[in-house]
């Protein structure tokens, strides 16, 4: 199974957050974009899991979010990875909130006892609208900089739970599911 840690955003704000993004996904850009369901906050990419490891990870999991109260946390401006101007991903922001800190850590940590590796770059919390493909001409990808400059969207949203996901690929984009939820403290 090929698993991830995420915080799922309400209904409405992904609602918001797809409409917003439409000038995006209006241009000639070679983007694969991720279906508005979909759109999510990964703390942590596991990948391939054995199904006999699937209840240590949940296990695992409660133990991160243990102790961890409710937090709200502003998600909003658009931006790319690496860089605005050669994007490979396209992207709306997480406020890196303490709290929200303190969870990706102790989710970190507890997934690093089963024997996931620590991420080796620093967490920059967001919600990952599109990847580009990389078999698309460049000059197509011009506009989506200047595009991004004029989009707006800001939301609070509460976090209350931590979510075990399944990720499975399809021609036509990956489809998630739910396997656990861990939920907050308070």
């Amino acid at each position: 199974m090929r698993l991830f840690l995420a915080v799922n955003l309400p209904d409405h704000v992904r609602t918001a957050m797809w409409e917003a993004a439409a000038p995006l996904r209006a241009l000639p850009a070679p983007v694969r974009w991720v279906a508005p369901e979909a759109l999510h906050l990964t703390l942590k990419f596991l990948g391939d899991v054995a199904e006999e490891k699937e209840a240590s990870v949940r296990q695992r999991l409660d133990a991160a979010v243990r102790g961890a109260r409710p937090f709200s946390m502003e998600v909003g401006g658009f931006g790319a990875f690496p860089r605005p101007h050669r994007p490979r991903v396209l992207w709306v922001g997480c406020e890196a909130t303490p709290p929200l800190e303190l969870l990706q850590h102790g989710v970190e940590r507890e997934m690093l006892a089963l024997g996931f590796p620590l991420e080796g770059r620093p967490f920059h919390p967001h919600v990952t609208l599109g990847r580009v493909r990389k078999d698309g001409p460049a000059r197509d990808l011009a506009a989506l900089e200047p595009t991004m400059q004029d989009l707006a969207f800001h939301d609070m949203v509460t976090v209350r739970s931590v979510d075990l996901m399944q990720s499975t690929l399809r021609p036509s984009g990956a489809e998630y599911a739910v396997r656990h939820v861990a939920v907050l403290d308070g």
